[in-house]
């Protein structure tokens, strides 16, 4: 079981940091490179760029808790996690970036969803 995770391509668990212009404010997020390609994902179907649907989520953030998350960065995985749920809820698999850049694991999650969502 453990192979489908381990044997995963590095590059998805690498981090990379991107500046975000946040209403005139540089703010740098720094993410595994997977999470980026699940929010890039989002965003295409939203017809935004990346930096475009991130300032989103925080502006709607804002207006709905009126605070910002000390950590933005953990707010976009749980973001990212959310909306990969809510996919295999509607019975749709893993999308396209995710699952061409590893195939196992996609499939890995699209397994062990039903059984997260069940224990919270």
């Amino acid at each position: 079981m453990c192979g489908v995770y381990i044997n995963a391509d590095p590059i998805l668990y690498e981090s990379r940091t991107r500046s975000l212009r946040i209403h005139g404010v540089i703010t740098t997020v720094r993410l595994e490179n997977l999470f980026w390609d699940v929010l890039h994902e989002i965003a295409a179907r939203e017809s935004m760029t990346t930096s475009q649907f991130a300032v989103k989520l925080y502006d709607e953030l804002i207006a709905l808790r009126g605070e910002m998350p000390t950590n933005f960065a953990s707010f976009l995985r749980v973001c990212c996690l959310r909306y990969l749920s809510m996919r295999t809820e509607k019975g749709v698999t893993v999308p396209n970036a995710v699952s061409s850049a590893a195939p196992e694991m996609a499939a890995a999650l699209n397994e062990a969803r039903p059984r997260i969502l069940k224990t919270v």
